[in-house]
């Protein structure tokens, strides 16, 4: 067939206010923005999103709008390469690769749509459904907050919750014994410190998160910035807890750098963040020639389908805030039962419709 060219970007933010404060180990914050990119061709658009500033609608709409005017809605990989040589100048990553991870998400969304197949297919069929695990726990909750949270995920059939640890390491074990409370001892455990500790406070947590809660994941206990202090946690921490970093790469050689470093069990790559599908699955493909699994951070909407084409494919992170985002942003929302999200093979794209009446109250560019 032949592919029509584009002829329209848009962008649109929408700033969410959290349903109550919340706060991890090293930030906090009340609102989450929702970027909107949307290209058109044809007469058909494809939507792509990221979780950033607002003055990324700019970007979108700009710089990166005016390369892909007149391309053809083909050739997804020339735009990536193009789009990523635009913003040399303005520097890659941040906000640009941002930029570029909505529009590429839009780009593969209309290409499947001209094609009229799911966007899944279209990434590759490693994988019919993507596990998942509940994600929130903030370390603002109060203890009540907190249990009925976790309680809530693996009461739905979500055999593995995370909850935010390390902002005040001296509360956490009286949040760790009510999260186990809740949750019994047939859900794994998992703690995201969000890089708030040193190294060898790190350690001294590694141990006892393992011993006493059975903790199986340990995320960013030290910055992700910090090659060699992953490194170390690897090496040294107890066996059985799998030490997770990644989820703040922009540049394939980030993602390179922490796999050449042994620095983690687990590779995180976030798509709204690393480059868009085009990046994610050249992450999946390191991870493949490392023997290293992938796990997918945030934006479960469109997640789900960038993860049916990832080999070694662990796990998807169902997070709170973004969850019920995109539950008030789009028509076709996957639904997690059985712990797992199944892409809608039936629909082209990834099946998500914007629903601008609805979010309008919210706009803010």
């Amino acid at each position: 067939m032949e592919f029509p060219r584009i002829d329209g970007v848009r962008a649109r933010a929408y700033t969410v206010p959290t349903d109550q404060p919340e706060q991890d180990g090293t930030a906090d914050w009340d609102s989450t923005t929702l970027v909107v990119a949307a290209v058109e061709a044809g007469g058909v658009e494809g939507l792509g999103y990221t979780y950033g500033p607002v003055p990324l609608t700019g970007m979108v709409t700009g710089v990166l709008g005016g390369v892909l005017a007149g391309r053809s809605a083909a050739d997804v990989a020339g735009a990536w390469e193009a789009m990523g040589r635009a913003v040399r100048n303005a520097g890659r990553p941040g906000m640009a690769m941002m930029a570029i991870s909505a529009l590429d998400v839009a780009l593969w969304d209309l290409k499947s749509r001209l094609l009229g197949v799911a966007l899944a297919d279209l990434v590759g069929g490693a994988h019919d459904e993507v596990p998942v695990y509940g994600s929130g726990g903030f370390t603002s909750y109060s203890l009540s907050r907190l249990a009925e949270q976790v309680e809530g995920w693996a009461s739905a059939g979500i055999p593995r919750v995370k909850v935010k640890t390390s902002r005040r390491p001296q509360e956490d074990p009286a949040r760790l014994d009510a999260v186990r409370e809740a949750i019994g001892h047939d859900v794994e455990l998992y703690c995201d410190a969000n890089g708030a500790l040193g190294r060898k406070e790190a350690l001294y947590w590694a141990e006892r998160l393992r011993a006493e809660w059975d903790v199986r994941w340990f995320e960013e206990p030290v910055s992700s910035e910090d090659l060699c202090g992953l490194r170390l946690l690897r090496d040294r921490g107890p066996a059985r807890l799998d030490i997770a970093a990644g989820e703040y790469g922009y540049l394939l050689s980030q993602f390179r750098d922490l796999l050449t470093g042994g620095c983690v069990d687990c590779l995180q790559a976030d798509v709204t963040r690393c480059g868009g599908i085009s990046a994610f699955v050249r992450v999946s493909a390191l991870c493949d020639a490392f023997g290293v699994d992938l796990s997918a951070h945030c934006a479960p909407a469109v997640s789900a389908h960038a993860c049916c084409g990832a080999v070694h494919l662990r796990h998807l992170e169902y997070f709170w805030d973004h969850v019920r985002i995109e539950r008030m942003a789009f028509e076709g929302i996957l639904d997690p039962s059985g712990g797992a999200l199944r892409p809608d093979r039936s629909r082209p794209g990834h099946g998500l419709e914007l629903k601008e009446a609805d979010l309008e109250p919210y706009r803010v560019a």
